[in-house]
């Protein structure tokens, strides 16, 4: 098990390019299980998740290969149709072999999902749309157990008390694609990511439509065929990078980040006191002098997302004044707050809101991360901290980021990984 020895107080400064979405990659990959024939996915992230993925897809009878930066995957035995616990444990993005796996092999079981401690999750949504198109499901042993003849297109409804859910949009588009008829998703999720995962179906020879807005409409069709897809860039990897800019007082040009997917963010940014500009196939992120105090509320997309709430409240950490976040989308996830009040931030927290007021500086010390984005939002500390912070658990930065030691390094951040 790693951790990072982090040396703070420099100033960043350079170009950083951001990797293929985490985030897109794997229900894409996932979907390759509806397809016949070989599928390339290009712009793929190495990551844990990623290789965690490429394993639960191969003991389900794919044959997967890493060549670069794309996977390779094609399917060569059906017989499998269940994702054991040990692997689906790791990261909550198994749950999306699902809808692929009933609507393929008309018969799925895969374990309730793991991953980050940040709050209660249930899968209950993903349910409700499969079942609308037909499907019986039961639990049984702590998996979920689904089966179909035959999957009918539906209407189904996924909002939920927290806004819509990406991975659910995704399970039951996945499903709908191969399904009689047409699907009509209602409040379906908006995120960038669905979008990009109704090109892969649609290049695969599915017919979905509206994928980017609430209402998503797809006609069933008989077969899916491999395709080749590039996935869009990280948006949170882009974002955590203009935050450290920000935050360090930098001068960062983040490569190939896309200003139309990072509009809440931007905006925040430019009231807190930093100034983006978009540069050839990038953005740049400059930072004043003063930081102001901002009010933030995390939403579903094109809200502030919730996976860049973390790095955020970083920032507002030195700002000048009492900034307000309330988290919207997981109101328990706050676990970082502990650790950032080890560095000497001054973070109030009172049930979904915490209320941070700026200080002068944050100080190193030994901090334990408990989640992905929790990682990232302490390695932003330590990089502005007096002295030296030590994060131990960094695997769970590794599953979001791949070798970010390395281009912190590359933007003069003095970061270095060591066993512990």
């Amino acid at each position: 098990m790693d951790k990072f020895i982090i040396q703070g107080g420099g100033r960043l400064k350079g170009e950083v390019t951001v990797g293929g979405s985490k985030n897109s990659s794997l229900p894409i990959m996932a979907a390759s299980l509806l397809a016949e024939g070989p599928s390339r996915i290009k712009g793929v992230p190495g990551l844990a998740d990623i290789r965690h993925t490429m394993a639960l897809l191969e003991e389900l009878g794919a044959e997967v290969r890493r060549d670069g930066d794309a996977v390779d995957i094609e399917v060569h035995d059906e017989a499998d149709s269940h994702a054991r616990y040990d692997l689906v444990r790791k990261m909550r993005a198994s749950v999306c072999v699902l809808g692929p796996l009933l609507a393929k092999r008309k018969k799925a079981r895969v374990a309730m999902p793991g991953g980050c401690a940040i709050g209660s999750r249930p899968i209950d949504l993903h349910l409700r749309g499969l079942r609308a198109l037909g499907a019986d499901i039961q639990l049984s042993g702590g998996d979920v157990v689904a089966s179909a003849k035959r999957l009918r297109g539906a209407s189904v409804f996924l909002g939920g008390p927290f806004g819509s859910t990406v991975l659910g949009t995704a399970n039951v588009m996945m499903a709908a694609a191969l399904a009689e008829g047409t699907t009509v998703i209602e409040s379906a999720a908006c995120e960038p990511e669905v979008a990009d995962l109704a090109d892969y179906l649609n290049a695969m020879g599915a017919r979905v439509n509206g994928a980017g807005t609430p209402r998503v409409v797809i006609d069933g069709v008989e077969s899916l065929r491999g395709a080749e897809h590039t996935v869009i860039p990280d948006r949170i990897e882009s974002g955590t990078f203009m935050v450290a800019s920000a935050v360090s007082n930098g001068e960062v040009t983040v490569k190939n980040a896309r200003m139309d997917h990072m509009m809440a963010v931007v905006d925040k940014l430019r009231q807190i006191g930093a100034i983006v500009e978009t540069s050839n196939g990038g953005l740049e992120v400059a930072s004043a002098r003063r930081l102001e105090p901002a009010d933030v509320t995390t939403q579903p997309y094109p809200g502030f997302p919730t996976d860049l709430q973390a790095q955020l409240m970083t920032l507002l950490c030195l700002a000048d004044g009492n900034s307000v976040i309330t988290e919207k989308v997981f109101p328990d996830r706050f676990m970082h707050v502990a650790e950032l009040l080890r560095m000497g931030a001054n973070i109030r927290k009172e049930g979904p809101t915490a209320i941070v007021t700026g200080v002068r500086k944050l100080v190193g010390a030994p901090v334990m991360a408990s989640d992905l984005r929790a990682s990232a939002a302490l390695v932003l500390a330590g990089l502005v901290a007096d002295g030296q912070t030590t994060v131990q658990r960094v695997y769970h930065i590794d599953r979001g980021y791949e070798s970010i030691e390395r281009k912190f390094a590359q933007l003069g951040g003095d970061v270095r990984r060591a066993a512990e």
